[in-house]
């Protein structure tokens, strides 16, 4: 999730030092403070059904037509790549399954 604020060219919530490269705006802190940490089930292009745990997490607020939405929840963006940048709000981390991982490699292996 903190790659997502590194990554987006525009930051609501505070323009904290970021490398400003892919075409979106992140909205920091969306859920709120640690409290509002949340796990949810959601819809992951191309793969289905995927867990996501967020953790202080931001969302895409708005984005450009060359950034494709990767996954959403309850109407917020919340997974997106823009050519070889792919960025998620979530932790696939700190969940048992691995499909992100897998989907993020095969799409390196591939030179998409």
């Amino acid at each position: 999730c903190a790659g997502l604020i590194l990554l987006a060219k525009s930051i609501d919530g505070g323009e904290a030092p970021h490398l400003a490269v892919m075409d979106i705006t992140a909205k920091r802190n969306a859920y709120g403070r640690q409290l509002g940490s949340f796990a949810a089930n959601g819809v992951f292009k191309g793969i289905g059904s995927v867990p996501m745990t967020f953790i202080r997490a931001p969302y895409i607020a708005s984005l450009q037509e060359n950034v494709k939405v990767l996954a959403t929840v309850d109407e917020k963006i919340v997974a997106a790549r823009q050519g070889n940048q792919f960025a998620t709000a979530f932790h696939p981390e700190l969940n048992e399954d691995v499909t992100v991982h897998r989907y993020f490699l095969e799409e390196v292996c591939k030179g998409n």
